[in-house]
């Protein structure tokens, strides 16, 4: 390899990855132009629509690609803590001076041009997590080093949670994930998992009878066996903390959450059907998803999507329309994208020689992952409608932006695999 390409900014790109990326950039414009289709503005390079703009969103995508590819790999393990103070900065900001949108004070406008600080503060927090893991020695099994982390993670949590924006400050749940594969102890994902069936429990059945069956649990184990006797401690303090849990779930429940928020609850939870109410966007997005069977309508044919009968359809259902216009198979093959998209960043992870750029890489899968997730699983109706995007695809420019600044600086990483960052 002659020095001549060593240097350029392209040298050892992995272009499989950059690949998938455009496919998806691509799979995600036409759809937003199915989903917002109007005969009287037929034209998809159209400025005034949606689709119109989101073009403006991924020219300007390219431009910060080529800046990412151009700047040298060791400029963000150096700007990490710069980027997450500007990011938390930001957060504050909105908090005063941001548009109210939706009943969420997230986002700065100037003119017609929005910027959700929320969005980029997921890279920012990837950035300055990988920097204090890769540049210090730490023990995760250590309570104070894992407080250490949790405190970086977090504190942008408890900023976008004022907004409110409950939807983005749940990804950022998404960190336990990188946190378990540096070395968290399995300890905190069974207490995850724990705390989400006593969440959901807490909803079904009165507050009495399980703090009645808990008591009666920990009775039992203290009683019977006399091993377990011996962490006694650990026991009455889980049992503590479980009913503490649970009464906070019913409290907030019935106290902090809005009613359209009780509502969405209740209907997951089956406890409500109101498919002509506030089930009506999960339930027209089903029948979005159904009626396009095993190969879809066709571009611009689906009834539910040229009618608009789901709401937000360019944003947060731009899933229902894949599967009405492309059918299962269709909706098969952008699976298939993502499922290969982040089997190739774990790859890309693993192959790094840095523990900033391995830490960064686990990041990154992460919160596309728990994007994912959430997002289709809020058009099939499996999960909660909490309002995040699909990456790549839905509308939005922050959501486009901090999406590709998130994979490409990983990519530009890689570059360097060879090397450790510092």
């Amino acid at each position: 390899m002659n020095q001549k390409q060593q240097t350029s900014p392209f040298y050892n790109v992995d272009w499989i990855t950059i690949i998938i990326y455009l496919c998806l950039v691509l799979i995600g414009w036409l759809n937003i132009y199915a989903a917002v289709y109007d005969a009287d503005h037929s034209s998809i390079f159209d400025m005034s629509r949606n689709y119109g703009k989101q073009l403006i969103w991924i020219l300007t995508s390219v431009i910060i690609i080529t800046a990412i590819l151009l700047i040298d790999s060791k400029f963000f393990n150096f700007s990490a803590y710069a980027f997450y103070g500007i990011t938390l900065i930001l957060l504050v900001a909105v908090l005063f001076v941001g548009k109210l949108v939706g009943g969420n004070r997230a986002w700065f406008e100037i003119g017609s041009f929005r910027l959700q600080p929320a969005e980029f503060a997921k890279v920012a927090s990837s950035l300055a997590l990988a920097r204090f893991l890769g540049s210090n020695t730490l023990k995760l099994g250590d309570f104070s080093d894992q407080l250490k982390c949790f405190s970086l993670v977090f504190t942008p949590v408890l900023l976008i949670l004022l907004q409110p924006d409950a939807g983005s400050a749940m990804v950022f749940m998404s960190f336990f994930l990188v946190l378990y594969r540096e070395g968290l102890p399995p300890f905190y994902l069974v207490f995850g998992l724990i705390s989400v069936i006593l969440f959901v429990l807490s909803l079904l059945i009165p507050q009495s009878y399980i703090i009645i069956t808990l008591l009666v649990i920990v009775g039992f184990l203290l009683w019977k066996d006399r091993r377990v006797r011996r962490h006694y401690t650990l026991i009455i303090g889980s049992a503590v903390l479980a009913i503490t849990l649970v009464t906070a779930v019913n409290y907030t429940f019935n106290n902090v959450l809005k009613p359209h928020q009780r509502d969405r609850i209740d209907l997951l939870l089956g406890k409500k059907v109101d498919p002509k109410g506030i089930g009506y966007n999960v339930n027209q997005s089903k029948i979005a998803i159904g009626s396009g069977q095993l190969l879809g309508k066709g571009f611009l044919k689906g009834t539910q999507t040229k009618y608009d009968f789901v709401p937000e359809q360019s944003t947060d259902f731009i899933f229902c329309t894949v599967g009405e216009e492309w059918g299962f198979l269709g909706s098969l093959v952008v699976l298939g994208l993502y499922s290969v998209l982040l089997m190739r960043i774990i790859a890309l992870a693993e192959r790094q020689r840095s523990t900033f750029s391995r830490v960064y890489g686990y990041g990154v899968a992460s919160i596309i992952f728990f994007h994912l997730f959430i997002n289709i699983g809020m058009t099939i109706g499996i999960m909660p409608v909490i309002g995040i995007p699909l990456p790549f695809i839905s509308y939005g420019g922050s959501s486009l932006w901090s999406f590709t600044i998130l994979l490409f600086i990983l990519i530009k990483l890689d570059t360097n695999r060879n090397g450790i960052i510092r």
